[in-house]
Formats: C-alpha cells, sequence, structure tokens
C-alpha cells in the first residue's frame, strides 16, 4: 500500500509518499509563496522522482487543522480532489495531533501552532502502549493560560510547533525547568507524520468520505469575524 500525505497548515508545506514500513520520499518547504502556487508541482515532483502517479496511491491523508485557514482550505480540496477522481480512500488528521506523534519519547506533548495575538492552537497529548493519546482536546488559547494550566497539572513537559518557537522566552519563563523544547526539525508538521497516522486509523477501520472532509479551524477567521461584527453592530 501507498499512502500520499500533505499538510498545508502553516508556513511550511509539506508532501510525503510511504509504503507500509518506510519512507519513500519527502518534500517540505517554507517559503512565503502561497501553497496554492507550490503544492501541486511538489506533489508531481515526488512521484515523478519515485516513477509514480497520483493513480498509484492506495490511500491519502491530509492535515485538517487547526492553522493556516487559507493553507488548509488548498491542502484539503488537493486531497479530496484526488481521492475522488481515483476513488481511493481518505483520512483527515489534526495538525496537532502529528505534531505530537514527531516526539514519540515525551511523556506529556505540548505541540503548539501560532494563532496570533499571543494565543496558540494546542493540546496536550502523551503516549500509552505505543500509541499516541489525548489528554486535553484541541484548543485556541492565550499562551499565559496555557502555561498557567501546564504549571498547575504537570512536572515537565515537552513542547514543539512555532508557537513554542515564538513564545519560546514566555514559556521559558513561565515553566523554568518543568519544559524541554524539541529539536528544529520536529516543530513543522511532517508529512511522514500525516501518512503514518492515516495509514494507523486506516488499518483501525477509520476512514474519511471525502465529499464531508473538511477542515477543523477551532475559531472563525478573520473575514468571518468582520461579518459577524457588522451583523451585530
Amino acid at each position: 500500500m501507498k499512502i500520499l500525505a500533505l499538510d498545508t497548515s502553516t508556513m511550511m508545506a509539506t508532501c510525503a509518499v510511504l509504503d507500509e514500513s518506510r519512507v519513500l520520499g519527502e518534500y517540505s518547504l517554507n517559503q512565503e509563496e502561497t501553497h496554492s502556487e507550490k503544492l501541486v508541482p511538489m506533489v508531481k515532483e515526488i512521484l515523478d522522482s519515485l516513477n509514480l502517479n497520483v493513480s498509484d496511491i492506495n490511500l491519502y491523508g491530509v492535515a485538517i487543522g487547526p492553522g493556516s485557514f487559507t493553507g488548509l482550505r488548498i491542502g484539503v480540496a488537493t486531497i479530496k480532489a484526488f481521492a475522488h477522481l481515483f476513488k481511493k480512500p481518505v483520512v483527515g488528521i489534526s495538525t496537532l495531533e502529528a505534531l505530537a506523534f514527531n516526539l514519540p519519547y515525551g511523556k506529556t506533548i505540548v505541540p503548539m501552532i501560532d494563532a496570533r495575538r499571543d494565543r496558540v492552537y494546542t493540546g496536550i497529548y502523551t503516549w500509552e502502549d505505543g500509541k499516541i493519546k489525548i489528554v486535553m482536546e484541541p484548543d485556541v488559547l492565550d499562551i499565559y493560560h496555557l502555561l498557567d494550566i501546564l504549571n498547575k497539572s504537570y512536572d515537565k513537559v515537552l513542547v514543539n510547533g512555532d508557537g513554542s518557537i515564538l513564545h519560546k522566552e514566555k514559556i521559558r519563563e513561565g515553566l523554568k525547568g518543568k519544559v524541554e523544547f524539541s529539536t528544529i526539525g520536529q516543530n513543522f508538521c511532517r508529512a511522514t507524520s500525516i501518512g503514518e497516522l492515516a495509514l494507523i486509523k486506516y488499518n483501525e477501520g477509520f476512514v474519511d468520505d471525502y465529499y464531508t472532509l473538511v477542515p477543523e479551524y477551532l475559531r472563525e477567521s478573520q473575514a468571518q469575524r468582520e461579518l459577524r461584527e457588522k451583523e451585530q453592530g
């Protein structure tokens, strides 16, 4: 079985092709250009390099958020189009769960994605019996509120994600010796993690409907907030 996985939930666009036991190829690019310009060429390049066609893929995995509203729509729409066209199964994966999956040796893992205005998309995860488990459901929290939660309930946490980079000094000051930061390479949601999680969930009998699969934003977009405020005002 071959898996194609994508993530466009942050500035990092990443795609990967896996089989059931190894990574065949991965492509990641962090730059200002929009994912709409780069994603499909990235997919084509990695498939061409492996002498594969999109029709050779047996399972599709995609990050469904939280993260960039525009980026998520591009990634999810692309995977849905592939899955629909070739009538193949698709599995949506939480960006936060995939970030936590990058760190298989942490007891308490707290991924953080920048949500602006001193807020982060976050959750709390741990490993049990070789599987990633949710301790606190994904949410969008003020960074100081999150640090208060972690200080009160945990003796040691491992953090990653672009939110942990942006707020590194606040986190270090707020948690003191309770926190460890991940390596640079584990701070973005790798497509390989998306693909492996998609395969795990698929083998457990879970698939998404490519007609109804949608991003999980966790909050309204700026345009939606402005429209709501205009209607209320």
